[in-house]
């Protein structure tokens, strides 16, 4: 079963493992929603040796048509990428942000579905490796060239479960977006306000401590228990564009249990009128 040292390294850990010459592949994946380029703030400081990745440049293709906001690129794409991002077989990769962990959380399900193995988030961000110590550099890397092959083609039948829009009520459904959303009072990026019938609101930033650490296990478990979901039921997530829900997928994956991601979410489902919207608590 995957657990948490599967999904996540911490800050500690990463830096004992840096000063002691470990080959490590680390990959900086700053984004937000408000400014999805976080090029800048990279060059401006980031972990010894990290090179940037782009985030709606490199793990999306916007050439697809019908899947939300945010596609998910071919494996063949990704797989060219990674290699300029300097990606090795058998070497292990950290990915990390500075916001909320949508970033590297989005980079660690995308090349984990891929079948990239040993892909870890970096526990707690940016923030975290300040915090214990680690040192930044400045200014862009330009790493040797990788040769990691990727083992599936189409990411949507990847590595990791993933449902369509019509698969949807085969598990429990989480909406990982902010309340406001879910509610249908807002909606700042999409056209139409509102939730998937029958979802329930998780947000992901619940998930994430005050330290921006992800919960532990028991306090995820009790985040579904509230939500009236078992302990052993599989679940599977949504958020606007199939980002910020990667960090509920990989909270709960963290935590044991079976998560699967509906990659288009919000976007997809409510570009097609057919589809029924609900709004409020439920």
């Amino acid at each position: 079963m995957t657990g948490r040292a599967d999904v996540l390294i911490t800050a500690e850990a990463l830096v004992k493992r840096l000063a002691a010459g470990e080959s490590v592949t680390v990959l900086d994946v700053r984004w937000t929603l408000s400014e999805p380029d976080g090029r800048e703030h990279y060059l401006r400081g980031h972990l010894p040796g990290a090179v940037y990745v782009s985030l709606d440049d490199e793990l999306s293709d916007h050439e697809v048509t019908g899947r939300g906001r945010h596609p998910l690129p071919s494996g063949s794409a990704l797989q060219a990428a990674a290699r300029r991002w300097g990606v090795r077989s058998g070497v292990p990769v950290v990915v990390y942000d500075d916001w909320n962990r949508a970033g590297s959380a989005r980079a660690w399900w995308v090349l984990t579905t891929a079948g990239v193995a040993d892909v870890r988030i970096l526990d707690g961000g940016l923030s975290a490796w300040k915090d214990a110590g680690g040192a930044l550099e400045t200014g862009p890397v330009a790493p040797a060239p990788g040769d990691v092959t990727v083992a599936h083609e189409d990411l949507y039948a990847g590595a990791l479960p993933t449902l369509t829009a019509d698969e949807l009520d085969r598990r429990p459904l989480l909406d990982a977006r902010a309340p406001e959303r879910f509610r249908g009072e807002v909606e700042p990026v999409d056209p139409v306000a509102g939730h998937i019938p029958g979802a329930r609101n998780l947000p992901s930033t619940v998930l994430l401590g005050r330290d921006d650490t992800f919960l532990a296990d028991t306090a995820v478990n009790a985040l579904l228990d509230e939500r009236a979901i078992g302990a052993e039921e599989p679940v599977a997530v949504y958020c606007g564009s199939g980002i910020t829900a990667a960090v509920a997928v990989a909270a709960l994956t963290a935590a044991g249990r079976d998560a699967a991601l509906f990659p288009g979410s919000w976007s997809q489902w409510s570009s097609d009128p057919d589809r029924p919207v609900a709004r409020g608590e439920r």
